[in-house]
């Protein structure tokens, strides 16, 4: 039963081991192998006939592998008797170690509990003496050696040395304490003492006490040696007020001097106590100074504040250059003012740091060191902060000014004259405005990143915007001065050749608009920028998207004004179009004088556009696609107004058509010495547009019988389902009502069957002839009126 069971296993398993041939291929490839076991047709049976070709040989090997197990145990065996024999050897030895380790332990042990009985008495006595000079580096040990008797607290003597060592802490402590009190009291008549060595070494002494210790030391002697400072500074002194902020700061120099020869050497160096000094001013001052600017606010004005501003501001950048500001962490009650963004680079109009910043007395504003680098930057300039709505106010009055001043100048010097070097150039004034914008926000962020930034900023934008209406739209050309305004070009009316723009006019169109693109663009920089500068929790706050489209209104009512402009010249030629007798053309000549009329307009306004906005080159190429877009439907609006058109009439004006397709595609360089591709959207606008005027004529010049074969020419060519415009071309043909109805009629019926829409309802759909069906079209049409002729 046994012998089954593994029979059938075997079976099983070789059934899973079994690979496919391209399986068993691919593994020989990867992993070349020569052993016979890694054979696909390995054979187990005939593997081990090899190896054992007779049972003698087998009986052989298994004898020699009972031979290999016996020689293993004796060396296993030989092994362990080894092990056991090192063991006794090392037993005495590991005992012996022991006793040494213990030993050596407890002589330690005793001569430090020696030291630390003798240190102790010797710390009690030289306490009582003041003899702090040796008590620093006793005490120093007697705590170094107290820390190895922790574990040894439950044991009552080490407990009580442990005891006597913290009351001499707490006695020397106490101790100093007094000494400096007396040395330097802090009420009283009592002259402060002068320096002595019994309190520098105290100083010493309280580096190894509790660290409030030496904290109150410091915190005693700043107190009093600033104490003078609070008497001849208070708020009701005349000295106290802004104009004579610069005297707060020479006494302090003066006290820091004075500290350094007499108390300099008092103090350890590593407590920094002349910065510690200099900290506690600032932060005194600061107090004193929002104090009594809130008593008196209302005779703060701008002149008086960034006089302070600048005094304070070229104080901390002092201190920078004197200390490194690692005390600004460490005073209770202190802390560090985070550091502002940065304000070293400034790419909004080039290099910040060498021009002025404010206005008069404020230019060494900029020289104060940059908050990164100065970590005393606000440490007292932060008590303005809250005043400097006087500084806004001001720059909003200096702003106001300033466009006024722009206003009066342009009406003083006039526009810019065509055929000079200011002819369609920027504004001058607009540098002006955001050279001092510059200026504002440079000085803005010296003295606050956070809410000033966030009200200045609403200036610039109440003062972009009154640019734009003020300087820019308000100098648009209107009819008072022989031109047209929007408003009047917005309605459709035949308008006389008088009214078109003079050239200094067209010249002053040009100049708002690339000013307005020069606004534009760095309105979005100066954006930026204050985005830079302004405190980062504010960042979501600057927004000038507003102010930026307003100067891109500005620039589409320019574009406007030049596109009604040309767009009204050529009404008188279009309506003169519409009033000729085309029934009666006898034959086809040359083009006709309409045709030169509008051709003259754009030859004359044209270059004179495109010279003037030569550096926006792409608001020129608006400006033709705009032109075109608003001729091309008025020329086909008053195509239809031509009725009737006899045969002749209709080639005359197919003539006339391709001339003015001509003309408009060649708009972009007409009348340049450069010439230069038209871009491929303006081109493609003009083809469109007029191949739609040659189609509508070549449908007039058709025959008009049989009818079926007029209407599907129609339906195929102008590939448009309405049929007012259908009847236009009926009445363009001269047809009778009686025949236009029927017509109708048919063109109705010989509509193709419309796809059904989203709606449910009919969705009328026509495949537009491509520019190049439409152009063969065209030639066959152009060779076909030559031949007439």
């Amino acid at each position: 039963m046994m012998e089954e069971e593994e029979f059938e296993f075997a079976e099983d398993l070789e059934a899973i081991l079994h690979l496919t041939p391209e399986v068993q291929l691919a593994i020989e490839q990867v992993f070349p192998s020569q052993d016979p076991l890694d054979r696909a047709d390995f054979n187990a049976v005939e593997y081990i006939n090899t190896l054992f070709p007779t049972e003698q040989a087998l009986e052989e090997a298994q004898i020699a592998i009972q031979q290999l197990f016996g020689k293993i145990k004796d060396i296993k065996d030989k092994a362990e008797k080894s092990e056991q024999m090192v063991k006794e050897i090392t037993r005495d030895i590991k005992q012996l170690d022991h006793a040494k380790r213990h030993l050596t332990t407890s002589i330690t042990t005793l001569n430090h509990l020696h030291m630390l009985a003798g240190g102790v008495d010797s710390l009690e006595a030289m306490t009582r003496k003041r003899q702090y000079g040796e008590v620093a580096n006793l005490l120093q040990g007697v705590v170094n050696v107290l820390e190895h008797f922790h574990k040894y607290m439950g044991i009552p003597q080490i407990r009580q040395l442990s005891e006597r060592v913290k009351a001499a802490q707490s006695e020397l402590g106490t101790q100093i304490l007094a000494d400096f009190e007396e040395a330097f009291p802090s009420q009283g008549s009592k002259r402060p003492g002068g320096p002595s060595n019994v309190l520098r070494d105290a100083c010493l002494v309280a580096n190894v006490l509790d660290p409030r210790i030496k904290q109150e030391i410091i915190k005693k002697f700043i107190r009093q040696h600033l104490s003078e400072y609070l008497v001849l500074f208070q708020e009701n002194q005349d000295v106290a007020w802004l104009d004579k902020i610069d005297r707060r700061y020479a006494w302090i120099k003066r006290q820091l001097l004075d500290y350094e020869e007499k108390y300099g050497r008092m103090f350890p160096e590593e407590w920094c106590m002349t910065e510690r000094i200099a900290v506690e001013f600032c932060h005194i001052t600061r107090a004193e100074l929002a104090k009594v600017m809130r008593t008196r606010a209302k005779e703060i004005e701008v002149k008086l504040l960034l006089f302070a501003i600048q005094r304070t501001t070229n104080f901390e950048g002092l201190l920078a250059k004197r200390f490194t500001g690692c005390t600004l962490t460490d005073i209770p009650g202190v802390r560090k003012r985070p550091d502002s963004p940065l304000d070293s680079t400034n790419p909004f109009l080039e290099d910040e740091a060498g021009e002025e910043a404010g206005t008069e007395k404020d230019e060494d504003l900029t020289k104060k060191p940059k908050a990164p680098d100065n970590p005393f930057h606000g440490i007292v300039s932060k008590c303005f902060e809250p005043h400097l709505y006087v500084y806004i106010e001001s720059q909003d009055k200096n702003l106001g000014e300033l466009i006024d001043r722009f206003v009066a100048d342009f009406r003083a010097q006039g526009p810019p004259k065509a055929g000079t070097e200011e002819g369609g150039a920027v504004l001058p004034s607009c540098a002006d405005l955001f050279v001092y914008y510059k200026k504002c926000m440079v000085q803005c962020s010296q003295l606050s990143t956070g809410e000033p930034m966030i009200a200045l900023t609403t200036i610039f934008q109440k003062f972009l915007r009154e640019y734009a209406w003020k300087i820019l739209s308000g100098n648009l050309p209107n009819t008072n001065s022989g031109g047209l305004t929007i408003s009047s070009l917005l309605k459709e009316k035949e308008v006389s050749e008088a009214a078109k723009f003079t050239v200094d006019e067209l010249c002053l169109i040009c100049s708002i608009l690339s000013t307005a693109e020069y606004c534009l663009a760095t309105t979005q920089q100066l954006e930026e920028k204050l985005k830079e500068k302004v405190d980062k929790v504010l960042v979501e706050r600057i927004n000038l998207t507003g102010e930026m489209d307003t100067f891109s209104t500005v620039i589409s009512n320019s574009i406007q004004l030049l596109v009604q402009d040309l767009d009204a010249a050529c009404d008188p030629a279009l309506t003169a179009m519409s009033k000729m007798p085309w029934q009666s053309v006898e034959h086809v000549g040359d083009q006709s004088p309409y045709v030169t009329s509008i051709i003259m307009h754009i030859k004359q306004n044209v270059p004179i556009i495109r010279d003037n906005l030569a550096s926006t080159r792409k608001y020129f190429t608006q400006f033709c696609i705009k032109f075109t877009n608003s001729f091309i439907p008025k020329f086909i609006n008053h195509l239809f107004r031509c009725k009737p058109i006899s045969m002749v009439g209709a080639e005359q004006l197919l003539l006339d058509t391709h001339s003015l397709k001509t003309v408009l595609l060649d708009l972009p360089s007409i009348g340049s010495q450069v010439l230069r591709k038209a871009p491929a959207s303006y081109t493609k606008i003009v083809v469109k547009g007029m191949t739609r005027a040659e189609m509508i004529l070549k449908v007039v010049m058709a025959p008009h019988e049989p009818p079926v074969v007029f209407v599907d020419n129609y339906i195929k060519l102008l590939a448009d389902g309405n049929p007012e415009t259908f009847q236009k071309i009926l009445e363009l043909k001269g047809l009778k009502r009686s025949e236009q109805s029927s017509m109708l009629e048919l063109f109705r019926q010989r509509l193709p069957t419309p796809p059904s829409g989203a709606d449910g309802g009919p969705s009328l759909s026509f495949s537009t002839p491509t520019p190049e069906q439409e152009s063969s079209r065209i030639r066959k049409l152009e060779k076909l009126i030559k031949k007439r002729l």
